[in-house]
């Protein structure tokens, strides 16, 4: 054992975190130590005293303080992902919520989802009560695109008397068109119980299941919740943006104005109440009045930019060119003209037929952002005119004029040609662009992918092999070759495809797809246990249907059924779009849900 003084000496924290004391950690759980271990004996002929000890079948045994100290050590020099998994380790042992807690957070000092995940579940585990871990899984969850368990997590705090901000996450659903039934459902089911409307938070509950059950067109459900929370929270603003919204969607004009009125006085400097109003004074046909109440906005936020550009964009989205025009009109006299305003005069200009003027202001729109979304607007408006070979031209002068766009321009002549049928045209496009450019791998991809929905395997497999010659380590390259023969389950290729999958791997070991690949292929050689650990990986980080079609094939060939049910009934409950899972039912009806249609 290291000298005490070395043990006493380890510094009490790293980054912020308390230190368990040492004392507290050696009584961790009854510490079962011989006292002889700490009598002054230096002779090293005495006969070790544990040599006949009973096992250790509680307390903090070699293992644990081994772990223990590792861990602490790691953190101490930066590493706090081994720092992180040697604490879960010792919560995994150890009934302590504060080891969990240590190595929740440093998982989370060392960026490591997986990790902050697994440490934060056990924490939960361990401290039901705590709001934090919580509060971190809601927030994972969310990112990957878990909504229904995102918001699990935060009805949990909710129910604990905590925050758990269903509103601002009610807002983003709404955004990003979120399974917002599903959501709806477990909303509905939390205000169901008895008391919730004791809990201190239940108006920000209250005020998030308005803002979706709007989004559905429940309004007057929506209503009924926006009253509750304004008896008992009136001066929120976040209730009157709601109460705006609403009364917008439901044709409301004037209670809309009123709402947002009454919201810009509780917070004048909110962008948003400024622009519902102008919004509601538009609808209720007070354009002057609209102008004058902006205008004078203006004024008090100091000729703000970004809020002109955004007064501009309402009043171009409710079909007013003409004010939106005089509103970036003084942006044109100055140096430095931000790309969306050349955009926005570009679309005032399409919308009153100047298809030459907007053409000018859409070329004005300089490398960065909106760049794309220009030449896209000023090709397409050019072919609705009728003018298709224009347009072509437009995209080659382009090409010519902004060297680090060509790809991206040349891919979107080749999705416009599609979409006109022009199939031809665009593969010939596409062919004659990497014969002049053969080494223009993103060209190259998109070759062959357009080959693989062709049918055309060898054409696929010529072109990505082309693009491994150029970048061996293409990560991209060779995860679509390795998955492709995977899938097609061609006979003789299989391993080829598990070495390309590999490589695809080492490149790019955290890309989800190439996880799921890694399961696929492993499946396909007829190793499902082996396929398992990979297929969960790659859902738990990107839960989409065709990695859950996958899994769900898995644990059916592994003998756990139900679970590949249960995951299915989930796919089925979030999208009305599932062409995976439809195949994978056609293959084994048996995995069919019961409540599926």
């Amino acid at each position: 054992m290291p000298h005490r003084a070395t043990l006493l000496g380890i510094p009490r924290s790293f980054s912020g975190f308390p230190l368990l004391p040492l004392a507290a950690t050696l009584i961790l759980s009854g510490c079962q130590l011989s006292p002889s271990l700490f009598d002054g004996e230096t002779n090293a002929h005495v006969e070790d005293p544990m040599v006949k000890a009973p096992p250790i079948t509680s307390g903090l045994d070699a293992a644990g303080l081994r772990t223990l100290l590792t861990a602490e050590l790691a953190g101490q020099r930066g590493d706090y992902r081994y720092a992180g998994q040697g604490y879960l380790e010792a919560a995994q042992r150890y009934t302590s919520p504060g080891l969990a807690e240590r190595a929740t957070f440093a998982a989370r000092f060392g960026n490591d989802a997986a990790l902050m995940e697994a440490a934060a579940l056990r924490w939960r585990e361990l401290d039901p009560r705590a709001e934090t871990p919580n509060r971190l899984l809601a927030s994972l969850s969310l990112q990957r695109g878990d909504w229904l368990d995102s918001l699990e997590q935060r009805l949990a705090i909710a129910e604990s008397g905590g925050n758990g901000e269903i509103a601002p996450f009610a807002e983003i659903a709404v955004a990003e068109e979120a399974p917002l039934n599903l959501l709806a459902q477990q909303l509905r089911s939390y205000l169901s119980q008895p008391e919730v409307s004791q809990r201190e938070f239940h108006s920000d509950v209250l005020l998030g299941t308005a803002l979706i059950e709007a989004a559905l067109g429940e309004t007057q459900t929506a209503q009924r919740y926006l009253d509750e929370v304004e008896q008992q929270e009136p001066e929120s603003a976040a209730l009157w943006l709601a109460k705006a919204r609403l009364a917008l969607e439901t044709g409301d004009h004037r209670g809309a104005q009123q709402a947002a009125q009454q919201g810009l006085s509780l917070a004048p400097d909110d962008v948003r109440f400024i622009l519902m109003l102008a919004q509601a004074e538009i609808r209720l046909n007070n354009i002057t009045a609209a102008e004058v109440q902006t205008n004078a906005l203006l004024e008090s936020h100091g000729g703000n930019q970004d809020l002109r550009i955004a007064l501009a964009q309402l009043y171009l989205e409710e079909g007013h060119s003409e004010p939106a025009y005089r509103l970036l009109q003084p942006l044109i006299s100055q140096e430095n003209i931000p790309n969306i305003a050349y955009f926005l005069l570009g679309a005032i200009a399409q919308s009153q037929g100047e298809v030459d003027n907007a053409l000018l202001y859409y070329r004005q729109v300089y490398e960065g952002d909106e760049f794309l979304a220009a030449r896209s607007a000023a090709a397409r408006m050019l072919i609705e005119d009728d003018r298709l070979l224009d347009a072509r031209a437009f995209l080659r002068i382009e090409r010519m004029r902004h060297d680090a766009y060509f790809g991206d321009l040349v891919r979107l002549e080749v999705q416009l040609l599609d979409e006109l049928s022009l199939q031809e045209d665009a593969t010939a496009l596409l062919d004659r662009e990497i014969t002049r450019t053969p080494d223009d791998t993103s060209l190259l991809y998109l070759r062959a992918m357009r080959a693989w929905e062709m049918g055309d395997l060898t054409g696929m497999e010529r072109d990505l092999r082309q693009i491994l010659r150029t970048e061996p380590n293409n990560a991209d390259a060779l995860n679509a070759l390795g998955y492709t023969l995977a899938d097609l389950n061609l006979p003789g290729r299989l391993e080829e495809a598990r070495e390309l999958i590999e490589r695809a791997y080492e490149a790019d070991p955290d890309n989800p797809a190439v996880l799921d690949s890694m399961g696929w292929v492993y499946f396909r050689l007829g190793k499902p246990g082996d396929a398992l650990a990979w297929l969960e990986s790659a859902y738990a980080q990107m839960p989409d249907q065709e990695i859950a079609a996958h899994l769900a094939e898995v644990l059916h060939s592994l003998g756990r059924s139900d679970e590949a049910r249960l995951l299915i009934a989930r796919i089925l409950q979030r999208t009305t779009y599932h062409p995976h899972i439809d195949d994978l039912l056609e293959r084994y009806p048996e995995l069919t849900p019961p409540s599926a249609p």
